[in-house]
């Protein structure tokens, strides 16, 4: 276990934390549409924008601070196998 002199001398670097902002298109509590909806945007920006088109990281962020890690490993595993229901 280190000292206490080591463990001070290391300086944290804070982060910042963010979540999605709020949208207008989806006020209730339940935020299950705007992770799905983020999701879908996020793909369909991608497709018709390119890969380096820096603001579709908007959709990105939006769904990976909305949706639950293993809904985002079943749609990615479901558009790799082209079975994707969303209309990217």
């Amino acid at each position: 276990m280190p000292s206490l002199a080591v463990m001070a001398s290391k300086k944290e670097v804070p982060q910042e934390l963010s979540t999605a902002p709020f949208d207008p298109r989806f006020p209730n509590q339940n935020q299950t549409r705007y992770c799905w909806q983020s999701y879908v945007d996020y793909h369909r920006c991608r497709k018709l924008k390119g890969e380096d088109y820096a603001p579709c990281d908007y959709f990105r962020k939006c769904y990976e601070s909305l949706c639950p890690f293993a809904w985002v490993e079943k749609w990615d595993t479901q558009r790799e196998e082209n079975r994707f229901p969303g209309k990217i």
